[in-house]
């Protein structure tokens, strides 16, 4: 095994020298840790590694820097310099600061030191040596302030020791980021539902086994550009700590695509589809909530629960604009997010799908009213509530007009001129060209769906059943999404989506009987916390975590998908909402029609028979205590740089 190194660079110009040269009995001894001594030529101090300033003395002879890997560095100013109270030195950073190597830290006058007859080597120390490093290699003679004059060889931690520990989010985050090749390796960082996705400067450094094996880590991918650590449910907490411990990185913007290797049209075809599932993702979880919201209310006008709401009645209206407002201005949230995706102006995005949304335009939109005429082609208006991708069409215009307005507008005119332009001329263009032509496209796409997986019945339950879990090991299965919101949008349901519903049940049902089986207290409580998230919607923590791991758990759970899919396409089961899983039950009230119950009777049936079947098979054939657990599954690449 490679042993980790932490590179020391030289604290100011002047001659490196071995420790045991210097004057200093406690220091020559390595009383105080490995390091060595530098006999300055200049007062000027770098730091000579980077990390977080812990101490700085009272007479501003001494300063402690602790690296992210744990090293305790003292940069210590001359010999025996206490005694000069701090006059002689100056200090340019404050406790608790974060540092760079090669950074200035402080100014000492050699002068005035040398004039009370002393030392003015500076020592560079390892003060936590014996715990933290196996050996250090020097470089003495010439260098200059910054200079790499020495390589401290860390100590091996033994995984095995740490990995079965359940770890609070606190230690979990410090332990990611150490992993991930420390602090100064993060580019950025943002999370989706289950993973933290990291923009490193070098993937080389991450330790990747070290973290998969990791009690509280499910798995590690690397995609696009993007070092992914799937942590499941608890992601934002992590998240939340390891923003804390990170710092302010700045506005470092999402790092370009990278260049994969592959050919123009297949790297293109990728970063489209990776631009799109990675617009759509932040805004899944608002249009999920809309959909429960919006399957609850058509739950209480049911006349068999006696028509707790009147659909004329104020409660019943105020509460379906609130679940209704996700999608009818789905433009401005889609717009938002692509835009944050591109690194281009969130709220200029925003503006372009109010003017989609515009009260007038859709009144118009519904009308078709005719804009204006060219020879025999008659431009129309048409309605874009509800609608997504001329939106994320429109983002895309607007991030390509903002970077060439800004390249050649002077920088006096851009505060004003650039969002004028870009809102005037990306806004024509999709009201005149690009948003007729896409919303047509997307609509018989979805259409078309809809009526192919309604039209096989069993058959296309079955497939679909079967093997759509098997999207979510690959990454594709994000890119189903964007299809799913476009039907219900067009349509106002999902054949498809009713279908995916079962497949979820089922691997959760699957990885419970996993957790009441299993006589091991770490898989009983990931078990249970995974069937949770799968039984909301979120497969991730129970595939990863278990049930890929234990291939026969997850080969269960398919079985049981294509039982549950198989009973949704027979009885012609649809959702008219977002959410699925367990908690997706009212998404199977039809808010048009709330009589009829035959979708949500799909839904019980079809979940009964998923979860009966799945954990059944589990339990007898999937999963016992002395099966050997298999390693994480690596996963290809996900399309695009999402």
């Amino acid at each position: 095994m490679v042993k980790q190194t932490v590179n020391l660079l030289s604290p100011a110009a002047g001659e490196v020298i071995a420790l045991e040269k210097t004057s200093d009995p406690i220091f020559s001894k390595g009383v105080m840790g490995q390091g060595f001594g530098l006999i300055p030529t200049n007062g000027n101090v770098v730091a000579p590694v980077s990390g977080r300033i812990s101490m700085i003395a009272d007479t501003n002879h001494a300063i402690g820097i602790t690296t992210d890997d744990g090293l305790e560095v003292l940069v210590h100013m001359g010999i025996d310099t206490v005694s000069l109270k701090g006059e002689p030195f100056n200090i340019k950073i404050n406790n608790g600061d974060t540092i760079t190597a090669g950074q200035a830290i402080a100014t000492m006058n050699l002068d005035q030191v040398k004039a009370k007859n002393l030392d003015t080597t500076i020592m560079v120390l390892i003060t936590n040596s014996n715990d933290k490093i196996d050996g250090l290699d020097i470089t003495e003679g010439d260098s200059e302030a910054g200079q790499v004059v020495a390589t401290a060889y860390l100590k091996v931690q033994e995984a095995a020791n740490t990995s079965d520990k359940k770890l609070s989010h606190h230690d979990l985050a410090t332990f990611i980021i150490k992993n991930v090749g420390g602090k100064d390796n993060v580019n950025n960082v943002i999370h989706c539902i289950t993973r933290l996705r990291f923009y490193l400067k070098d993937e080389s450094k991450a330790n990747t086994e070290v973290l998969k094996n990791q009690r509280g880590i499910l798995d590690v991918m690397k995609a696009s550009g993007q070092y992914q650590v799937v942590i499941g449910n608890e992601v934002e907490a992590v998240f939340d700590e390891v923003v804390k411990q990170l710092g302010d990185l700045g506005d470092n913007p999402t790092p370009e695509p990278v260049d994969d290797g592959k050919n123009p049209i297949s790297r293109g075809f990728g970063n489209l589809i990776g631009f799109i599932t990675g617009s759509m993702s932040p805004v899944v979880g608002v249009i999920a909530a809309s959909g429960i919201i919006k399957g609850l209310l058509a739950l209480l006008t049911l006349p068999q629960l006696g028509s707790l709401l009147n659909v004329n009645s104020v409660p019943y209206i105020t509460v379906s604009a609130i679940a209704d407002s996700a999608f009818f201005f789905l433009p401005v949230i889609v717009g938002f997010s692509a835009a944050k995706r591109l690194n281009s102006d969130p709220i200029i995005a925003a503006v372009i799908g109010g003017v989609l949304t515009y009260p007038q335009i859709i009144t118009w939109g519904k009308g078709l009213k005719t804009m204006f005429s060219l020879g025999g082609w008659h431009f129309q208006f048409l309605n874009y509530s509800y609608s997504i991708f001329p939106m994320i069409l429109a983002a895309w215009l607007a991030a390509k007009s903002e970077k060439w307005l800004k390249k050649h507008l002077p920088s006096y005119l851009q505060m004003i001129f650039v969002p004028l332009i870009t809102i005037l001329v990306v806004s024509a263009i999709t009201l005149v060209i690009t948003g007729p032509v896409i919303q047509g496209l997307a609509n018989g796409i979805a259409v078309l769906i809809n009526w192919l997986v309604s039209a096989s019945g069993w058959i296309g339950g079955l497939f679909i059943g079967g093997f759509y879990q098997l999207l979510v090991i690959f990454g594709l299965h994000w890119g189903v999404v964007p299809l799913v919101a476009q039907q219900i949008a067009g349509t106002g349901q999902s054949a498809l989506n009713a279908i995916i519903c079962s497949t979820m049940i089922s691997q959760g049902a699957a990885v419970l009987a996993v957790a009441i089986k299993s006589k091991k207290a770490d898989m009983k409580e990931l078990g249970i916390a995974a069937a949770v998230s799968a039984f909301c919607g979120v497969t991730e923590p129970a595939i990863y975590g278990v049930n890929l791991r234990y291939k026969k758990v997850f080969a269960s759970g398919c079985i049981g998908s294509a039982v549950g899919g198989l009973i949704t396409g027979l009885m012609h089961g649809t959702m008219f909402g977002f959410t699925g899983g367990l908690i997706g039950f009212s998404s199977f009230f039809n808010p048009k029609n709330p009589t009829d119950l035959s979708s949500f009777y799909a839904f019980l049936i079809a979940s009964a028979a998923s979860i009966i079947v799945a954990f059944i098979v589990t339990w007898v054939w999937g999963y016992n205590d002395n099966m050997q657990k298999g390693q994480k599954v690596e996963k290809k690449k996900r399309p695009g740089t999402i």
